[in-house]
């Protein structure tokens, strides 16, 4: 043996340890060595019970003991140098733990469940509990684990290098609940750093950055009926309607403090349901190290994070939702990364997750990195992540955030600052091929999709990969929102100069699946609360806010809203604070609060709402034309034709009476729904009892309705008979 060995295992830069340490054959027998530096003495005990004092081969802690026949299994008994004797298995006697296989498919990019084989999991072998560590870290020189179970020793555990780029290791008697990093020393000289585990399945709770071992099944499921459903199940033509929750600040504790996972299954599930939403998306829960990122920032992309619970505590939130018929949608970030020591940032002192280039692997606004999609490694690492929420944590659906900044090079970039396709363009080649592939297995999830949040014209965000599209299911509706957000922030008196702002997205609605958000991004940053953007006085207020609704529920598309819109809250969304729940025992909050419930509902209730979403077969105009009066007027259907319903919008503070409107059927008509009810805080005006059509031609349509219009409001009428 080279002593060289001895000192570069020492020395924590040997890049084969299990040539030196363990047992080896050797021309007369066999040889054991161990690193023991915190042992006076050692001696092996063979498994027939023989006994083998071991040699100091070196004083920094090599001991080693030769005999005449294979060991087979053994213990190591060490005498410390602090006092006392500690028996102790040997990681070193265990073989190769990954298959060639997987460490085959992982170079390819195509281990789609490469949480299986990377990261730290607990197991059995030969006998033996205790934990395999895998880590890719390709241009290391080193790679040791360090933790609670070797006094966070950076050197006392150094891993084989596998095929790669792959570090293992098995250490015996680690346990649930163990902390660890990986202590990476690059070839690049001088640098090393200590890494959480890209892979963990939880953390230790910010701002501490450890991570932990977790055992992923131990929690038993009992959504059954809600998964075998959901794998039958086409939401293109399902309601959908979102309640957009950021965890930390939706409610407090009387102490001020976060409801946990368990927690919020109690109070968020019920309030949820009771609402009548079908969804809740979350923002961010993998784990990040700062709350003020609202979760955007990851660094442990496997792991829930820990400010609220165990992993298991989160999967039993996500039980309950099931269990009460809602499903669960979480944000993905595969766009960006943050810089934080301890994350993917020069993982092994190299770009290794991202782009060398800062010209495409940089946002200087955002201060994070940009994963290198031409990579296959890293290409697998996201793709594994996504299929692990969806299967591991039976999550139903990815919203997958800033697509734009992914899709195009001079995405937030100047002239000068961006490097050009192969081809002189702009466009993210890599990230396309990426993205696409990512939702190909995605859907693959029996029932679970996908949502973009894609801020431009991208064509075919939400149309099949195999005609040329991105593949998502969904893609938000980002014009839809800034055109109504600037219609409802005029005054009534000047909306008929903006009308263009209503009934535009309708020349586009179809063009894509489209899902129309109101978002966290629209409620903070100086954008003002929801009430808040619109004019008027208190009540005018109010009944903007739900004709804005009232006609967002009408329009194609699925919906979300951001926690807090329902509560007619005047101040911006809080991130540190919490709802302002208090406001429920004023008249019009109340208001606004019942009219939010009863009006989803009421969408879940009408198959014309959204049944067909997304071809013009579901949405007929009636009128567009009234700009004087700032009135539309539109026609819902469901997929059986004589199924629809007739909406009329009233965007001004004036009762119009002996309104006219055209419909698709002769026959007795009722108010279904209406917006300006006095229960909802409106002026109670309504069509009440029966509405027979008349044989007035308007509209091009042979029958009509006279209407009174109520202000600021939106009405619904169904024919209830012949």
């Amino acid at each position: 043996m080279n002593p060289g060995d001895f000192e570069a295992i020492v020395g924590g830069y040997h890049g084969d340890p299990f040539s030196v340490l363990g047992p080896h054959r050797i021309e007369d027998g066999w040889v054991v060595r161990a690193w023991l530096p915190h042992a006076a003495e050692a001696a092996l005990l063979l498994e027939g019970g023989g006994r083998v004092p071991m040699a100091r081969l070196h004083p920094g802690g090599i001991f080693g003991a030769q005999l005449a026949r294979d060991p087979g299994r053994y213990v190591i008994e060490l005498v410390l140098h602090r006092g006392g004797t500690e028996i102790i298995e040997d990681p070193y006697r265990f073989g190769l733990l990954l298959s060639d296989f997987d460490v085959y498919l992982h170079a390819e990019g195509t281990h789609y469940e490469a949480w299986r084989m990377m990261g730290a999991h607990l197991m059995e072998i030969d006998g033996v509990h205790g934990c395999r560590f895998a880590v890719w870290a390709p241009n290391a020189e080193t790679v040791c684990v360090a933790g609670s179970f070797n006094q966070w020793d950076s050197w006392r555990h150094p891993m084989r290098r596998r095929d790669g780029g792959i570090w293992e290791i098995f250490i015996p008697g680690v346990r649930q609940g163990d902390i660890y990093k990986y202590f990476v020393r690059s070839k690049i000289f001088g640098v090393s750093e200590m890494k959480c585990d890209p892979y963990a399945f939880a953390s230790e709770t910010p701002p501490r950055t450890a991570s932990m071992v977790w055992k992923l099944g131990a929690y038993e499921w009992s959504d059954q009926e809600w998964m075998e459903a959901r794998g039958r199940t086409n939401w293109l033509e399902r309601p959908v309607n979102c309640y957009e929750v950021h965890l930390e600040s939706w409610m407090k504790t009387p102490e001020g403090e976060p409801l946990g996972y368990r927690e919020l299954a109690a109070h968020l599930v019920p309030y949820v349901k009771r609402m009548g939403y079908t969804h809740i998306e979350l923002m961010p829960v993998m784990e990040h190290p700062y709350a003020g990122s609202w979760g955007y920032q990851v660094t442990g992309y496997y792991a829930p994070t820990a400010r609220f619970g165990t992993p298991d505590d989160f999967k039993y939130f996500i039980d309950q939702c099931h269990r009460q018929g809602i499903g669960v949608i979480v944000d993905w970030v595969p766009g960006h990364f943050p810089k934080d020591a301890h994350g993917l940032a020069r993982f092994d002192g190299t770009a290794c997750y991202e782009y060398e280039d800062t010209r495409l692997g940089e946002h200087k606004e955002w201060g994070t990195l940009v994963f290198n999609y031409a990579r296959n490694e890293v290409r697998n690492f996201l793709i594994s992540n996504a299929l692990f929420w969806l299967k591991e944590y039976h999550i139903d659906g990815l919203r997958v955030d800033a697509v734009a900044s992914m899709l195009y090079l001079d995405y937030g970039r100047k002239e000068g600052e961006w490097v050009p396709n192969k081809f002189g363009g702009n466009e993210n080649l890599e990230a396309i091929s990426f993205l696409r592939k990512f939702n190909e297995e995605a859907h693959k999830v029996p029932g679970a999709f996908t949502v973009a949040e894609e801020s431009t014209s991208f064509a075919g965000v939400s149309h099949p990969v195999y005609a040329g599209g991105l593949g998502f299911t969904f893609k938000w509706n980002m014009g839809w929102m800034h055109d109504m957000f600037g219609y409802f922030r005029t005054d009534p008196l000047f909306r008929k100069f903006r009308h263009n702002q209503i009934t535009f997205s309708l020349v586009y609605a179809f063009t894509e699946n489209f899902l129309l958000p109101v978002s966290h991004d629209e409620v903070v940053h100086g954008k003002a609360s929801l009430i808040a953007k619109m004019p008027g006085d208190e009540w005018q207020r109010f009944a903007n806010v739900r004709a804005f609704l009232g006609y967002m529920y009408g329009h194609p598309g699925k919906k979300l809203l951001f926690m807090g819109c329902e509560l007619g809250q005047y101040e911006e969304w809080n991130w540190q604070g919490q709802l302002r729940w208090d406001l429920l025992q004023y008249e019009f909050h109340r208001g606004l609060h019942d009219y939010v419930r009863e009006l989803n509902h009421f969408y879940r209730s009408e198959p014309s709402l959204y049944e067909v979403d997304f071809h013009w077969n579901g949405f007929e105009w009636i009128d567009f034309h009234d700009i004087d009066s700032s009135v539309i007027s539109f026609v819902r259907k469901a997929k059986h034709g004589g199924d629809f319903t007739v909406w009329v919008c009233n965007f001004t503070p004036v009762v119009r009476h002996n309104y006219r409107i055209g419909v698709p059927e002769p026959g007795l008509y009722r108010e279904v729904f209406n917006s300006d009810h006095r229960h909802f805080g409106g002026s109670g005006v309504a069509n009440e009892g029966e509405l027979w059509t008349e044989r007035m031609e308007i509209h091009g349509r042979r029958q009509s309705l006279s209407l009174t219009l109520p202000p600021l409001a939106v009405a619904v009428y169904r024919r209830i008979g012949g």
